[in-house]
């Protein structure tokens, strides 16, 4: 469905938030989609521009009450860049009145609802659109957002799980060694850093300014939200179940993420053979760069964008270690440009359309 000058009706509810104003300003851009609508329960009546001055001269929008009926009549999409647990508020109601979600959030991320209700205290309220929602990372879940496409083209509101941040870094750097067989343990280890951004707009003790500058420290340890989500989409990679290990770091970055992951890998595989197979599983990605043997993933070189690096090394001296590091913009791979992009493939848009820039060289 589209307007009558060919584009694609879109709202952003939750637009104040960080991942949520990066989802406008994409939509701003982008085009083919068109923002009529960004909603926020406490800033309702204000511009959007008053909030973001970057957006002054760009957009007069305002922010209205994320009502289920006021949005599904003014867009044909909604980007939901809400906090856990408030999708299952919203979502049922937009799809029921026939617009298709891209849900930022995890509410439905996780199938099995016994353990998103383990891991984030709450009961799933909207268990019957599990089954449909589909797990919005490209790289590794294309064929059924083109189903998705497919049944939207006729009629049927798509919904799309966008992934979480640190899931999609540490799957883009494990999905090529896991589906080429070559991992002999069930083990996944997952060290990752992310920039103080990826903890939302509003503060806390954590992301003060005095206390995150000049300090990293590790949080969630054994007990972060992800490590479901990763092991659920690392086990379906691997065809078998795979315990994750996941500790989650906050560096004083603005934006950016980086997950390295430790694989073990079976004693006959040489560094050649991995770089081989991540090259080959990579090569046709648009959004994705395998770097030259030797070379691993920084930060710097993603920020801004909606593009991953992808590095690997082989560490045999002991164990047979295979180390994969992938970097990617927390905001941007991690969140908003992977909605946009799982949105262009549920619209029969080219899948980088809006989203094929450079991140900021300096």
């Amino acid at each position: 469905m589209a307007t009558n000058n060919g584009k694609i009706r879109a709202c952003v509810v939750g637009a104040t938030g960080y991942a949520g104003v990066e989802v406008a300003r994409l939509v701003l851009n982008h085009p083919t989609f068109e923002l009529t609508m960004v909603t926020d329960r406490k800033q309702a009546g204000t511009r959007l521009a008053d909030i973001y001055p970057t957006l002054e001269g760009i957009t007069d929008i305002t922010l209205s009450l994320p009502e289920p009926e006021a949005i599904a009549a003014a867009v044909d999409v909604a980007f939901l860049a809400v906090p856990h647990t408030a999708s299952l508020a919203v979502t049922p109601a937009l799809i029921a009145a026939g617009v298709t979600v891209i849900d930022l959030s995890a509410d439905y991320r996780i199938k099995d609802p016994a353990v998103y209700e383990a891991w984030y205290d709450t009961q799933h309220t909207s268990t019957d659109l599990l089954k449909e929602a589909v797990y919005g990372l490209p790289e590794v879940n294309r064929a059924q957002l083109v189903s998705l496409a497919q049944a939207r083209a006729a009629g049927k509101p798509a919904l799309v799980a966008a992934p979480g941040c640190y899931p999609t870094a540490t799957t883009l750097a494990a999905a090529p060694a896991l589906e080429a067989g070559i991992v002999t343990s069930s083990l996944v280890i997952s060290d990752a850093i992310s920039g103080v951004s990826g903890a939302g707009r509003t503060p806390n003790a954590r992301t003060h300014y005095c206390h995150a500058n000049e300090s990293v420290e590790a949080y969630g340890v054994a007990k972060h939200r992800h490590t479901p989500e990763i092991e659920q989409t690392l086990s379906a990679l691997a065809g078998s179940p795979i315990d994750v290990v996941f500790t989650p770091h906050l560096a004083p970055l603005t934006r950016g993420l980086l997950a390295t992951v430790y694989l073990q890998v079976a004693e006959d595989v040489t560094a050649d053979q991995v770089q081989a197979i991540y090259q080959g599983r990579y090569a046709g990605e648009k959004l994705v760069t395998m770097l030259p043997a030797g070379k691993m993933p920084q930060t710097g070189s993603v920020a801004g964008s909606g593009r991953a690096q992808v590095g690997v090394a082989l560490d045999a001296r002991r164990q047979h270690v295979l180390i994969a590091s992938c970097a990617i913009d927390n905001l941007g791979k991690g969140a908003a440009s992977q909605a946009v992009q799982a949105a262009n493939i549920v619209f029969g848009l080219p899948e980088t359309q809006g989203l094929d820039f450079t991140a900021p060289v300096v």
